[in-house]
Order: structure tokens, then sequence, then C-alpha cells
């Protein structure tokens, strides 16, 4: 009886104590982020080598093309009188965009008619001289002033025309037209009748021949290694979401820019239709399809922290209670990106078995131990 006692209390014994262990275990378990429900709902791919499919996303915006726009700028001060155009408005080389009133304008003009009475004046002693130097009346030396006269003041004349032409053809009571330097859109418009205009004033107006168009995007210094000159680049915009624009890189800045911190790509599109505006906001997307095998995973795997990328890595066996002991964080230098596929360069090795699901929660108990 006693030893059946003895017995029963042992076994009561080892059951508390198994239960405490049990608990203590479990505890271990939830202290470090990770339970034994947990670690069999991880999800983990394989990194394995594909050939390589490289897509990149940038932003970037429709451009006037430099050398099809001019701005004008007037180079006398004046009062305009009245405008004969409105911002987008189409217009031919040649057609008359305002008319404005200047003194300077008026000066002129008077000097071209005074200039105008006295080369009629000087034409008419050219021909007396020339009649009395047929009469040996005259002498040569005489005829020759008489004709250098004439041509100064005609070369006075066509000065001033000339400059007139510049500033704007005269219409009478003293206005004057500006005429369109080249054909296009105006795609700016400070002209207001009644207002003042000058040398050190703003471009009165801009026509810009859109035909032709730039699509700047802006590459990151974290993009640069996978953009280059000459790469075939596919356009799309929100007003046209079901149309792609196809075009290239032309040309890549060397340079960032001081506020954006971006280098500028540009691609010079066509544009007869003229679907793309200047100002647009556009997505530029870049492919380089090469047949180079490289290691790929899930972009969702990926975690971006202190400006470098990592992944976490399970261990082949997983019964362990400790998060270091199931789970390791690697560091991963990227390759490209292709839809939701990333490139590795380096940091993983053929068969490791990258998590996919819960991993930032992995990641971050991993950095507190």
């Amino acid at each position: 009886m006693l030893k059946q006692k003895i017995i029963n209390t042992i076994i009561v014994s080892v059951i508390i104590l198994s239960s405490c262990n049990g608990k203590d275990r479990q505890e271990s378990a939830e202290n470090n982020g990770i339970n034994e429900a947990f670690l069999k709902n991880v999800k983990t791919v394989s990194a394995v080598l594909s050939n390589r499919q490289q897509e990149l996303m940038l932003t970037g915006k429709v451009e006037y093309d430099p050398d099809k726009i001019i701005s004008y700028v007037p180079l006398i001060s004046g009062v305009i009188d009245k405008t004969y155009f409105s911002l987008g408005d189409k217009v031919q080389k040649g057609q008359p965009l305002f008319d404005m009133r200047s003194t300077e304008l008026s000066a002129l003009l008077s000097e071209k008619i005074a200039l105008e009475a006295d080369e009629k004046v000087a034409e008419r002693e050219l021909r007396t001289a020339q009649s009395m130097f047929n009469d040996q009346i005259l002498s040569e030396t005489e005829l020759l002033e008489a004709k250098g006269k004439l041509m100064q003041i005609q070369a006075a004349i066509n000065k001033i025309k000339s400059d007139m032409g510049v500033y704007g053809a005269d219409k009478g009571d003293g206005i004057f037209t500006v005429n369109a330097p080249m054909s296009g859109y105006v795609v700016s418009k400070k002209a207001l009748s009644g207002s003042t205009i000058s040398p050190e004033s703003e471009p009165v107006f801009a026509i810009a021949d859109l035909t032709t168009v730039w699509v700047t995007a802006n590459v990151y210094a974290s993009d640069l290694r996978f953009v280059h000159e000459g790469m075939a680049v596919e356009i799309t915009t929100l007003s046209y979401p079901d149309e792609i624009f196809y075009g290239k890189i032309n040309s890549l800045s060397q340079v960032f820019d001081p506020e954006e911190k971006v280098l500028k790509a540009r691609i010079t599109m066509p544009n007869s239709d003229l679907k793309l505006k200047p100002e647009m906001s556009v997505m530029v997307t870049l492919k380089d399809e090469s047949q180079v095998r490289a290691l790929a995973i899930p972009s969702d795997a990926l975690i971006f922290d202190d400006n470098q990328y990592f992944v976490v890595v399970c261990r082949d066996a997983m019964h362990r209670v400790s998060a270091s002991e199931n789970f390791e964080i690697k560091n991963v230098t990227l390759l490209g990106h292709h839809i939701k596929t990333t490139y590795i360069a380096s940091g993983l090795t053929e068969g490791d078995k990258v998590v996919i699901e819960n991993q930032l929660l992995i990641y971050s108990g991993l950095k507190e131990e």
C-alpha cells in the first residue's frame, strides 16, 4: 500500500514538472515573437536562376522642344493697343498678334519721313550734277560727292525700315503691328490691351511647334545602373490609359538636378497628332530583356531599411524556439526588377528559402535579439 502511494506521488510530480516545462517553452517562444503555430504557417520560396528581365518605372513629364519655341521680348517700350490671339491658338508665320503704340517707333517713323524727303532732294541734286558733268561744267569729284550723299541717305532709310521691321509693321497713326515670327501654337501670353511693355519685361508671348516634344524622365541614383542611352521605353498617360507611346532614351544627363536630386533622361517624341501636351505627367517604363541568368525572388520578399535591401531566409530545420535559430537576415544587392520579380546580384545562393509572408515581423524580431 505504501509502495503504491509512493509511485502515485512520483507520477503526479512528473506531470506537474512536465506541464511547467512546457509552459516555460511556450512562454519562451512567445517572448521571442515565435510560436509553433506561427512556424508552421511561414511561407517561403526558393531563390532560383532565371533569364533576367528588367522593368523599371520612372516618372516624367512632357516638355517643349527648346529648338522649336520662340519667346517674344520687345526691343522697345510701348503700350499694347489691341491683341489678336488667345492662349492655345494656332498661328501662322506673319500673322498679326497685337498692335502697340510706342514713342520710340513714332520717333523712328518721323526720322524715316524726314530722310525720305532728303532722299528726294538728293536725287534731284544728283540728276542736276550728272547733267552738268555731261556738259563738262561739273568735275567728277563733285559728281561723286552728290552720289555719295544720296547713298548715305538711302542707307539710313534702309536701316530704319529694318529696325521697324523688327519692332513692328507701321499701321499709321502711331500704331505698329507685331506679327508671329513662326508658325505654331501660342503657349504663353502676357499681352493685354492697355498693358505697358519694355525690353526689361517678361516675354509678351511664346509660340511653339508641338509636332515634336521632349519627354523627360526622372532617374534616381538607386536606378542609375539600370538606365542607359538607347534603351527602348514605353510611355503611358492618365489622359490615354489604353494607349502606349513608344520611344527610346536619346540622352542621359551627367549632372544631377540640384532641386529634384535626379538625373534627367530625355526622349524625343514625334507628336503630329498633338496628344502629348507640355507639362503633362507621364509614366516611363524601361525594359531590358537579356539572356543573362540571375537569381530571382518575388519583389514582395524585399525589406528596405537604412538605404539597403534585406531578405529573411528560413533555415532548413525549424524546431527551435529562438527566432535567430530558425531565420537569418541577409543583405542583398539588386540587379533589377520585372513586374513582381526582383533579380539578385549578391547576398543569396540558389535554393535559399526566402520568407514571403510576415517577413517584416520576423525581421523586427531578429533585429531586437
